[in-house]
């Protein structure tokens, strides 16, 4: 906080050429989005079952399990509208050329079962390959679990990261993964958590103070984040195995934005401790081995890993006036400039180490400054593609662990909120609607 209204006070008018569409074009395919989608048909499974819970955990199943297969930037959902007539919950319903000829002209089919009986779900499912009539299943489920509307979720959830597991390149779908984020109500600050739609949104800490940065560990287990419970901001740690917070010590000064390095060994933060901010790292159990990586006049704060060599980091430094992000060896030296002017914060790197997302306010200058997007730049070249376009305040990009999507906050809708995209910008959803939510971080586990 106090790094950025020192940024703040200095206006500098700065403004850089637009590269290529063909620059562009070369980033995109780079996200692994530029290829042509799978078609797949998901009917809405069928059902025998009489008991009364079945018609509304059916309903969720139903819903969720699309919207998982629509939100995961591999395919084209074929419209139901042209579905053949008939219900499909088992291989004797399906009649391949109805499904594979116009007007589905589906490549894919995913259907199954789904009843409720003595307090129990069980559901079958199918993806047959419906081009293949020989050999046309490609992966057949059973799950069998208590009847609740979560688990209907988590059925549905674990059902669809099958699919995108098995058609999207052996990348692990995200159905099941999570978000954490800041949410601001009655003066305070506390983290959340929710799914990654935005579905089952709960507070993990009640600290009565203002927490931030939520950043979770590689194997999920330990919640970092920045708070003021002791007058700080310190780093904080946070069992999500116990459920509390755990010791970790305090460094003096004040300490922001923790990031987890891809071991989990290690944390890098921006301290304060010798009076200008600046990057350290320390360990991430003990905070031993304090070691500090930057030593210049101007603030050097939200420093990320690359998550995969662990051997970079990304962050974000004022030492030649309005914030710009930079690369250098996690041991601080190979320093490399990546932005070339305007005002870039909240730097993120993608999973497979290839591209950085950040906020970019390309022209900053007196008066009104230019719109906050959110932007992805290829590491090695320094070509980006602008993401977001106009709508609000963007910013505290971060990527879903299959890289194929990107969690932000935006002020669009008249507060800040938070919204997912696939990595290419498309797809722009709003998933919090109550509060003032900031700062998500799409958690590996």
């Amino acid at each position: 906080m106090v790094a950025m209204k020192k940024f703040a006070i200095l206006i500098v008018m700065m403004a850089a050429a637009l590269l290529p569409a063909a620059a562009q074009d070369w980033i995109r395919t780079g996200t692994g989005l530029g290829v042509e989608r799978i078609r797949i048909a998901a009917p809405d499974f069928k059902t025998t079952s009489t008991d009364p819970k079945t018609a509304p955990l059916l309903q969720t199943f139903n819903s969720v399990f699309w919207n998982d297969l629509e939100q995961a930037g591999i395919f084209e959902m074929v419209s139901k509208s042209f579905y053949p007539l008939g219900s499909f919950g088992a291989p004797a319903d399906i009649q391949l050329e109805a499904w594979g000829n116009p007007p589905p002209n589906a490549g894919m089919l995913t259907f199954g079962s789904f009843n409720v009986g003595s307090g129990y779900i069980t559901m079958q499912g199918w993806l047959y390959d419906v081009k293949n009539p020989q050999t046309p299943q490609v992966l057949a489920r059973q799950y069998h679990e208590t009847a609740t509307d979560e688990n209907a979720r988590l059925i549905a959830h674990k059902f669809a990261d099958e699919i995108i597991f098995r058609l999207g390149g052996g990348i692990p779908g995200i159905a099941e993964s999570k978000i954490f984020f800041v949410r601001g109500s009655n003066g305070h600050k506390e983290i959340w958590e929710m799914d990654y739609d935005g579905a089952n949104q709960h507070a993990i800490t009640h600290l009565g103070t203002i927490s931030l940065s939520p950043r979770v560990s590689p194997d999920g287990t330990r919640l970092a984040f920045s708070s003021f419970l002791h007058g700080g901001p310190d780093i904080l740690m946070y069992s999500l195995v116990l459920n509390r917070l755990v010791r970790y010590p305090r460094f003096g000064g004040g300490n922001l934005s923790p990031a987890w390095s891809p071991d989990g060994n290690t944390i890098a933060f921006s301290s304060s401790r010798t009076g200008d901010p600046e990057i350290y790292t320390a360990d991430a159990d003990t905070g031993l081995k304090l070691k500090r990586l930057t030593a210049y006049k101007g603030p050097d704060v939200s420093p990320v890993w690359n998550p995969k060599t662990g051997v970079q980091i990304a962050w974000v430094s004022g030492r030649t006036g309005l914030p710009q992000i930079y690369v250098m060896d996690s041991d601080g030296t190979n320093v490399i400039r990546m932005t070339d002017g305007g005002y870039a914060v909240s730097p993120s790197w993608s999973p497979n180490g290839q591209f950085l997302a950040f906020s970019w306010i390309r022209h900053y200058g007196p008066g009104a400054p230019g719109a906050e997007d959110i932007y992805i730049m290829d590491v090695a070249s320094h070509q980006w593609v602008q993401l977001t376009h106009d709508g609000g305040r963007n910013d505290f990009p971060s990527w879903s662990p299959d890289g194929r999507h990107i969690v932000f906050q935006s002020s669009r809708s008249g507060s800040e909120e938070i919204w997912t995209m696939l990595a290419d910008g498309s797809q722009q959803k709003q998933v919090t609607f109550s509060g003032v939510n900031s700062q998500p971080f799409w958690s590996a586990k």
